[in-house]
């Protein structure tokens, strides 16, 4: 109990900390309220319709290149999991941006885990309504 009261002495003893985490907490804000749409619209229809993941386009690249991005992705994905946990106490969307995190990253089972979050009524339906709005066929589960 301690270590986390001194956490937030620190955070709370130290104005400048505090800028900046409000500064990226907002950033993160705004910038899912335009990223989170614009990737839902661009989902492949047929995504989440194989029991088994489909190759990526850029998995044919060249070995640099595919490590490259896998190392790009992957880094993103921690990045935004640490600024999830930070929004846990500050303000903005935590859990959106831990799960953002959690879906960049490459682990075992990943694949079964999006397609058993997408087959969650409310989030499918949230799905749906913005690819409705962009135009777009609504995805095969």
């Amino acid at each position: 109990m301690t270590a986390l009261q001194n956490l937030f002495d620190l955070i709370w003893g130290n104005e400048t900390l505090l800028l900046w985490l409000g500064i990226v907490s907002l950033l993160c804000f705004v910038a899912s309220l335009f990223l989170i749409p614009f990737l839902v619209v661009r989902i492949p229809v047929d995504y989440f319709a194989e029991s088994k993941r489909q190759i990526p386009h850029w998995a044919e690249q060249h070995v640099i290149l595919r490590w490259l991005i896998k190392l790009v992705k992957n880094l993103l994905g921690v990045i935004f999991i640490l600024l999830g946990l930070a929004m846990l106490v500050l303000p903005g969307q935590g859990l959106l941006t831990l799960l953002i995190g959690v879906l960049l990253l490459n682990f075992p089972g990943k694949y079964r885990f999006e397609r058993w979050l997408i087959q969650r009524p409310a989030i499918y339906r949230a799905v749906a309504w913005l690819r409705r709005r962009a135009g777009r066929q609504q995805l095969d589960i």
